[in-house]
Protein backbone atom coordinates (compact mmCIF):
# COMPACT_ATOMS: atom_id res chain seq x y z
CA UNK A 1 0.00 0.00 0.00
CA UNK A 2 1.37 3.43 -0.96
CA UNK A 3 0.81 6.37 1.39
CA UNK A 4 0.96 10.00 0.41
CA UNK A 5 3.14 11.46 3.11
CA UNK A 6 2.15 14.86 4.52
CA UNK A 7 4.67 17.54 5.39
CA UNK A 8 5.17 18.64 9.00
CA UNK A 9 7.32 21.36 10.54
CA UNK A 10 10.63 19.77 11.66
CA UNK A 11 11.30 22.50 14.24
CA UNK A 12 7.91 21.99 15.89
CA UNK A 13 8.32 18.21 15.73
CA UNK A 14 11.61 18.45 17.64
CA UNK A 15 10.19 21.00 20.10
CA UNK A 16 7.24 18.72 20.86
CA UNK A 17 9.57 15.75 21.45
CA UNK A 18 11.85 17.81 23.71
CA UNK A 19 8.96 19.20 25.76
CA UNK A 20 7.45 15.74 26.17
CA UNK A 21 10.82 14.37 27.32
CA UNK A 22 11.21 17.11 29.94
CA UNK A 23 7.64 16.64 31.24
CA UNK A 24 8.10 12.85 31.27
CA UNK A 25 11.29 13.07 33.37
CA UNK A 26 9.65 15.48 35.80
CA UNK A 27 6.38 13.57 36.20
CA UNK A 28 8.04 10.17 36.57
CA UNK A 29 10.75 11.53 38.87
CA UNK A 30 8.15 13.19 41.06
CA UNK A 31 6.03 10.04 41.28
CA UNK A 32 9.12 7.89 41.96
CA UNK A 33 10.13 10.22 44.81
CA UNK A 34 6.66 10.13 46.35
CA UNK A 35 6.61 6.35 46.03
CA UNK A 36 10.03 6.03 47.73
CA UNK A 37 8.72 8.14 50.61
CA UNK A 38 5.45 6.12 50.74
CA UNK A 39 3.49 9.31 50.07
CA UNK A 40 1.75 8.23 46.90
CA UNK A 41 3.24 8.23 43.43
CA UNK A 42 1.99 6.34 40.42
CA UNK A 43 -1.26 4.61 41.33
CA UNK A 44 -1.49 2.15 38.44
CA UNK A 45 0.64 -1.00 39.01
CA UNK A 46 1.54 -0.97 35.33
CA UNK A 47 5.00 -1.16 33.73
CA UNK A 48 4.64 0.59 30.39
CA UNK A 49 8.31 -0.02 29.51
CA UNK A 50 7.83 -3.81 29.75
CA UNK A 51 4.25 -3.53 28.43
CA UNK A 52 3.10 -5.67 31.38
CA UNK A 53 1.50 -5.18 34.74
CA UNK A 54 3.83 -5.28 37.73
CA UNK A 55 4.75 -8.87 38.53
CA UNK A 56 5.51 -9.89 34.95
CA UNK A 57 3.52 -11.68 32.31
CA UNK A 58 2.13 -14.49 34.47
CA UNK A 59 1.58 -16.71 31.46
CA UNK A 60 1.14 -19.81 33.62
CA UNK A 61 -1.75 -18.25 35.52
CA UNK A 62 -3.22 -16.99 32.29
CA UNK A 63 -3.24 -20.47 30.79
CA UNK A 64 -4.57 -22.15 33.95
CA UNK A 65 -7.41 -19.71 34.48
CA UNK A 66 -8.10 -17.11 31.79
CA UNK A 67 -7.63 -19.43 28.79
CA UNK A 68 -9.53 -22.31 30.42
CA UNK A 69 -12.35 -20.03 31.51
CA UNK A 70 -12.77 -18.84 27.94
CA UNK A 71 -12.74 -22.40 26.61
CA UNK A 72 -15.26 -23.51 29.23
CA UNK A 73 -17.43 -20.42 28.94
CA UNK A 74 -21.02 -21.65 29.04
CA UNK A 75 -24.11 -19.99 27.66
CA UNK A 76 -27.29 -19.79 29.71
CA UNK A 77 -29.39 -20.01 26.55
CA UNK A 78 -27.99 -23.50 26.02
CA UNK A 79 -27.55 -24.73 29.60
CA UNK A 80 -30.71 -23.13 31.00
CA UNK A 81 -33.18 -22.96 28.10
CA UNK A 82 -35.98 -22.14 30.54
CA UNK A 83 -34.32 -18.80 31.36
CA UNK A 84 -34.78 -15.42 29.66
CA UNK A 85 -31.12 -15.29 28.61
CA UNK A 86 -30.33 -15.14 24.91
CA UNK A 87 -26.55 -15.10 25.03
CA UNK A 88 -25.65 -17.47 22.17
CA UNK A 89 -24.11 -16.09 19.00
CA UNK A 90 -25.72 -16.75 15.64
CA UNK A 91 -23.25 -19.59 15.01
CA UNK A 92 -23.90 -21.13 18.43
CA UNK A 93 -27.66 -21.04 17.81
CA UNK A 94 -27.16 -22.78 14.46
CA UNK A 95 -25.12 -25.50 16.20
CA UNK A 96 -27.82 -25.86 18.83
CA UNK A 97 -30.49 -26.19 16.15
CA UNK A 98 -28.41 -28.85 14.40
CA UNK A 99 -27.96 -30.70 17.70
CA UNK A 100 -31.70 -30.58 18.36
CA UNK A 101 -32.42 -31.96 14.87
CA UNK A 102 -30.27 -35.01 15.70
CA UNK A 103 -32.01 -35.67 19.01
CA UNK A 104 -34.48 -38.49 19.46
CA UNK A 105 -38.16 -37.60 19.77
CA UNK A 106 -37.94 -38.16 23.50
CA UNK A 107 -34.91 -35.86 23.83
CA UNK A 108 -36.62 -33.19 21.72
CA UNK A 109 -39.70 -33.37 23.92
CA UNK A 110 -37.55 -33.00 27.02
CA UNK A 111 -35.75 -29.94 25.67
CA UNK A 112 -38.97 -28.36 24.45
CA UNK A 113 -40.53 -28.94 27.82
CA UNK A 114 -37.61 -27.26 29.59
CA UNK A 115 -37.51 -24.35 27.20
CA UNK A 116 -41.12 -23.38 27.95
CA UNK A 117 -42.89 -22.21 31.13
CA UNK A 118 -43.43 -25.92 31.78
CA UNK A 119 -40.09 -25.75 33.62
CA UNK A 120 -42.10 -24.43 36.53
CA UNK A 121 -44.44 -27.39 36.17
CA UNK A 122 -41.42 -29.69 36.40
CA UNK A 123 -40.47 -28.02 39.68
CA UNK A 124 -44.02 -28.32 40.97
CA UNK A 125 -44.15 -31.98 40.01
CA UNK A 126 -40.75 -32.94 41.40
CA UNK A 127 -40.86 -30.93 44.64
CA UNK A 128 -43.52 -30.44 47.29
CA UNK A 129 -44.21 -26.90 48.48
CA UNK A 130 -42.00 -27.44 51.54
CA UNK A 131 -39.23 -28.92 49.40
CA UNK A 132 -39.42 -25.92 47.07
CA UNK A 133 -39.09 -23.61 50.05
CA UNK A 134 -36.06 -25.59 51.25
CA UNK A 135 -34.45 -25.50 47.80
CA UNK A 136 -34.95 -21.75 47.58
CA UNK A 137 -33.57 -21.17 51.08
CA UNK A 138 -30.38 -23.08 50.21
CA UNK A 139 -29.98 -21.66 46.70
CA UNK A 140 -30.57 -18.15 48.01
CA UNK A 141 -27.84 -18.62 50.60
CA UNK A 142 -25.49 -19.41 47.71
CA UNK A 143 -26.93 -16.54 45.66
CA UNK A 144 -26.13 -13.99 48.36
CA UNK A 145 -22.59 -15.35 48.39
CA UNK A 146 -22.36 -14.97 44.61
CA UNK A 147 -23.38 -11.31 44.90
CA UNK A 148 -20.53 -10.70 47.34
CA UNK A 149 -18.14 -12.82 45.26
CA UNK A 150 -18.86 -10.50 42.34
CA UNK A 151 -17.91 -7.45 44.44
CA UNK A 152 -14.90 -9.00 46.16
CA UNK A 153 -13.38 -10.43 42.97
CA UNK A 154 -13.70 -6.96 41.41
CA UNK A 155 -11.73 -5.57 44.37
CA UNK A 156 -9.07 -8.28 44.09
CA UNK A 157 -8.61 -7.49 40.41
CA UNK A 158 -6.84 -4.30 41.45
CA UNK A 159 -4.59 -6.04 43.99
CA UNK A 160 -3.00 -8.99 42.20
CA UNK A 161 0.31 -8.84 40.34
CA UNK A 162 1.10 -9.92 36.75
CA UNK A 163 -0.86 -9.68 33.56
CA UNK A 164 -1.94 -13.34 33.78
CA UNK A 165 -3.30 -12.97 37.30
CA UNK A 166 -5.33 -9.93 36.31
CA UNK A 167 -6.69 -11.83 33.31
CA UNK A 168 -7.67 -14.69 35.65
CA UNK A 169 -9.46 -12.35 38.06
CA UNK A 170 -11.18 -10.64 35.14
CA UNK A 171 -12.76 -13.96 34.22
CA UNK A 172 -13.78 -14.58 37.82
CA UNK A 173 -15.54 -11.20 37.93
CA UNK A 174 -17.32 -12.12 34.69
CA UNK A 175 -18.28 -15.59 35.96
CA UNK A 176 -19.49 -14.33 39.35
CA UNK A 177 -21.75 -11.86 37.55
CA UNK A 178 -23.13 -14.68 35.41
CA UNK A 179 -23.65 -16.92 38.43
CA UNK A 180 -25.62 -14.25 40.25
CA UNK A 181 -27.95 -13.25 37.42
CA UNK A 182 -28.63 -16.83 36.24
CA UNK A 183 -29.06 -18.20 39.76
CA UNK A 184 -31.46 -15.35 40.49
CA UNK A 185 -33.74 -16.45 37.65
CA UNK A 186 -33.50 -20.10 38.73
CA UNK A 187 -34.57 -19.18 42.26
CA UNK A 188 -37.45 -17.03 41.01
CA UNK A 189 -38.74 -19.96 38.92
CA UNK A 190 -39.72 -21.81 42.12
CA UNK A 191 -42.43 -19.21 42.80
CA UNK A 192 -41.93 -19.18 46.56
CA UNK A 193 -40.88 -16.25 48.79
CA UNK A 194 -37.15 -15.53 48.65
CA UNK A 195 -35.67 -15.20 52.15
CA UNK A 196 -33.28 -12.52 53.29
CA UNK A 197 -29.72 -13.28 54.35
CA UNK A 198 -29.43 -14.88 57.74
CA UNK A 199 -27.55 -12.86 60.35
CA UNK A 200 -24.63 -15.30 60.11
CA UNK A 201 -24.42 -14.97 56.33
CA UNK A 202 -24.56 -11.20 56.68
CA UNK A 203 -21.71 -11.17 59.21
CA UNK A 204 -19.60 -13.61 57.18
CA UNK A 205 -19.98 -11.86 53.84
CA UNK A 206 -19.48 -8.39 55.26
CA UNK A 207 -16.31 -9.58 57.01
CA UNK A 208 -15.05 -11.02 53.74
CA UNK A 209 -15.81 -7.83 51.82
CA UNK A 210 -13.99 -5.75 54.44
CA UNK A 211 -10.92 -8.01 54.51
CA UNK A 212 -7.63 -6.33 53.65
CA UNK A 213 -5.38 -7.16 50.72
CA UNK A 214 -4.90 -10.77 49.67
CA UNK A 215 -6.75 -11.96 52.78
CA UNK A 216 -9.79 -11.47 50.55
CA UNK A 217 -8.56 -14.60 48.74
CA UNK A 218 -9.01 -16.56 51.96
CA UNK A 219 -12.43 -15.17 52.75
CA UNK A 220 -13.83 -15.41 49.24
CA UNK A 221 -12.03 -18.13 47.27
CA UNK A 222 -11.46 -20.48 50.22
CA UNK A 223 -14.43 -19.95 52.58
CA UNK A 224 -17.31 -18.67 50.44
CA UNK A 225 -16.34 -20.39 47.18
CA UNK A 226 -15.55 -23.58 49.11
CA UNK A 227 -19.10 -23.63 50.44
CA UNK A 228 -20.59 -22.78 47.02
CA UNK A 229 -18.52 -25.49 45.32
CA UNK A 230 -19.86 -28.06 47.79
CA UNK A 231 -23.47 -26.92 47.52
CA UNK A 232 -23.39 -26.94 43.72
CA UNK A 233 -21.79 -30.40 43.82
CA UNK A 234 -24.55 -31.56 46.14
CA UNK A 235 -27.55 -30.08 44.30
CA UNK A 236 -26.57 -30.45 40.64
CA UNK A 237 -28.10 -33.95 40.50
CA UNK A 238 -31.51 -32.74 41.75
CA UNK A 239 -34.37 -32.56 39.20
CA UNK A 240 -34.11 -29.47 37.00
CA UNK A 241 -30.78 -28.38 38.50
CA UNK A 242 -28.49 -29.50 35.66
CA UNK A 243 -27.18 -25.95 35.11
CA UNK A 244 -25.50 -26.11 38.53
CA UNK A 245 -22.91 -28.45 36.97
CA UNK A 246 -21.62 -25.45 35.03
CA UNK A 247 -21.51 -23.36 38.19
CA UNK A 248 -19.59 -26.15 39.92
CA UNK A 249 -16.98 -26.27 37.15
CA UNK A 250 -16.44 -22.50 37.39
CA UNK A 251 -16.13 -22.67 41.17
CA UNK A 252 -13.40 -25.31 40.90
CA UNK A 253 -11.20 -22.77 39.09
CA UNK A 254 -12.09 -20.04 41.58
CA UNK A 255 -11.17 -22.29 44.51
CA UNK A 256 -7.83 -23.17 42.86
CA UNK A 257 -6.87 -19.57 42.09
CA UNK A 258 -5.34 -18.63 45.51
CA UNK A 259 -3.07 -21.69 45.43
CA UNK A 260 -1.98 -21.07 41.84
CA UNK A 261 -1.46 -17.35 42.39
CA UNK A 262 0.34 -17.66 45.73
CA UNK A 263 2.61 -20.33 44.27
CA UNK A 264 4.04 -17.55 42.09
CA UNK A 265 3.66 -14.68 44.57
CA UNK A 266 3.70 -16.37 47.99
CA UNK A 267 2.65 -14.65 51.17
CA UNK A 268 5.56 -13.69 53.39
CA UNK A 269 6.17 -16.03 56.32
CA UNK A 270 4.89 -13.31 58.65
CA UNK A 271 1.64 -12.70 56.72
CA UNK A 272 1.08 -16.43 56.41
CA UNK A 273 1.77 -17.50 59.98
CA UNK A 274 1.55 -14.57 62.38
CA UNK A 275 -0.89 -15.17 65.27
CA UNK A 276 -3.05 -12.13 64.50
CA UNK A 277 -3.64 -13.21 60.89
CA UNK A 278 -4.40 -16.79 62.01
CA UNK A 279 -6.99 -15.59 64.51
CA UNK A 280 -8.49 -13.23 61.94
CA UNK A 281 -9.00 -16.18 59.57
CA UNK A 282 -10.60 -18.24 62.34
CA UNK A 283 -12.85 -15.28 63.05
CA UNK A 284 -13.97 -15.45 59.42
CA UNK A 285 -14.72 -19.16 59.72
CA UNK A 286 -16.88 -18.85 62.84
CA UNK A 287 -19.93 -17.32 61.10
CA UNK A 288 -19.65 -20.08 58.47
CA UNK A 289 -19.96 -22.62 61.28
CA UNK A 290 -23.03 -20.82 62.59
CA UNK A 291 -24.66 -20.98 59.14
CA UNK A 292 -24.86 -24.80 59.35
CA UNK A 293 -27.49 -25.01 62.15
CA UNK A 294 -29.60 -22.36 60.37
CA UNK A 295 -29.67 -24.56 57.24
CA UNK A 296 -30.27 -27.78 59.18
CA UNK A 297 -34.07 -27.81 58.87
CA UNK A 298 -34.09 -27.03 55.13
CA UNK A 299 -31.33 -29.53 54.34
CA UNK A 300 -33.13 -32.18 56.39
CA UNK A 301 -36.26 -31.70 54.24
CA UNK A 302 -34.07 -32.77 51.28
CA UNK A 303 -32.62 -35.73 53.17
CA UNK A 304 -29.25 -34.11 53.87
CA UNK A 305 -27.53 -34.05 57.26
CA UNK A 306 -26.24 -30.51 57.72
CA UNK A 307 -23.24 -31.66 59.77
CA UNK A 308 -22.22 -34.37 57.30
CA UNK A 309 -22.36 -31.72 54.61
CA UNK A 310 -20.63 -29.16 56.83
CA UNK A 311 -17.85 -31.57 57.72
CA UNK A 312 -17.18 -32.19 54.06
CA UNK A 313 -17.11 -28.44 53.33
CA UNK A 314 -14.81 -27.62 56.24
CA UNK A 315 -12.39 -30.43 55.37
CA UNK A 316 -12.05 -28.97 51.86
CA UNK A 317 -11.70 -25.41 53.20
CA UNK A 318 -8.91 -26.47 55.55
CA UNK A 319 -7.05 -28.20 52.72
CA UNK A 320 -7.38 -25.20 50.39
CA UNK A 321 -6.36 -22.87 53.20
CA UNK A 322 -3.19 -24.72 54.21
CA UNK A 323 -2.08 -25.42 50.65
CA UNK A 324 -2.33 -21.70 49.85
CA UNK A 325 -0.43 -20.60 52.98
CA UNK A 326 -3.41 -19.19 54.88
CA UNK A 327 -2.63 -20.93 58.16
CA UNK A 328 -5.19 -21.15 60.96
CA UNK A 329 -4.53 -21.19 64.73
CA UNK A 330 -4.60 -25.02 64.76
CA UNK A 331 -2.91 -27.41 62.34
CA UNK A 332 -5.37 -29.02 59.94
CA UNK A 333 -5.80 -32.44 61.58
CA UNK A 334 -6.17 -30.91 65.04
CA UNK A 335 -8.71 -28.41 63.76
CA UNK A 336 -10.76 -31.19 62.12
CA UNK A 337 -10.70 -33.14 65.40
CA UNK A 338 -11.87 -30.06 67.31
CA UNK A 339 -14.67 -29.42 64.81
CA UNK A 340 -15.74 -33.06 65.01
CA UNK A 341 -16.01 -32.75 68.79
CA UNK A 342 -18.00 -29.52 68.42
CA UNK A 343 -20.43 -31.03 65.90
CA UNK A 344 -20.93 -34.15 68.00
CA UNK A 345 -21.52 -32.09 71.14
CA UNK A 346 -24.25 -30.13 69.34
CA UNK A 347 -25.82 -33.30 67.97
CA UNK A 348 -25.71 -35.02 71.36
CA UNK A 349 -27.66 -32.09 72.81
CA UNK A 350 -30.12 -31.76 69.93
CA UNK A 351 -30.60 -35.33 68.64
CA UNK A 352 -31.96 -38.17 70.77
CA UNK A 353 -29.74 -41.27 70.93
CA UNK A 354 -26.91 -39.61 69.03
CA UNK A 355 -23.65 -41.57 68.94
CA UNK A 356 -20.26 -40.17 67.94
CA UNK A 357 -19.69 -39.81 64.18
CA UNK A 358 -16.77 -38.65 62.10
CA UNK A 359 -18.48 -35.80 60.27
CA UNK A 360 -15.23 -34.73 58.62
CA UNK A 361 -14.87 -37.91 56.57
CA UNK A 362 -17.96 -37.58 54.38
CA UNK A 363 -18.36 -36.08 50.92
CA UNK A 364 -21.52 -34.20 50.04
CA UNK A 365 -20.76 -34.10 46.32
CA UNK A 366 -23.03 -36.53 44.46
CA UNK A 367 -22.59 -36.34 40.69
CA UNK A 368 -19.86 -38.47 39.11
CA UNK A 369 -18.59 -35.62 36.91
CA UNK A 370 -18.56 -33.28 39.90
CA UNK A 371 -16.63 -35.86 41.94
CA UNK A 372 -14.06 -36.10 39.13
CA UNK A 373 -13.69 -32.30 39.07
CA UNK A 374 -13.15 -32.15 42.83
CA UNK A 375 -10.74 -35.07 42.77
CA UNK A 376 -8.50 -33.20 40.36
CA UNK A 377 -8.89 -29.99 42.34
CA UNK A 378 -8.13 -31.39 45.78
CA UNK A 379 -5.57 -34.03 44.81
CA UNK A 380 -3.52 -31.80 42.51
CA UNK A 381 -4.88 -28.31 43.25
CA UNK A 382 -5.18 -27.50 39.56
CA UNK A 383 -7.74 -25.29 37.86
CA UNK A 384 -10.12 -27.56 36.00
Amino acid sequence: MKFERLQTNPKFDKANRDIEEIVNRFVRGWDNSLSALHLGGRKAPYDDLAFEFEGGSGEGLRRKHYDKSLRLLWKAEDQAPWSSFRDCSKTERQLLDMAVENMSDEEKAERERLSLPEFKELLNREYTQREKEAMVAILTAIGHGEAYAWMVSADLLGMVKSTGARAALTMQVFEEAKHFVVLRELIQAFDVPIPRQSAWEYILLEKVYRSKGLEKFFGMNVVVEGMALSLFGLMSTFPGMDVLRRFHLDESRHAALPYNYLSEFPLSAWKSRNPVARMRRLNLLLPALAVLPTLEEDLAVLGIDTFEFGGSVLRKMIQLSERSGFYLPLEGEKLKTALNLLFNAYCKASRPNHSYRDFMSGDGTRGSSEKAVEKELFETLKAI
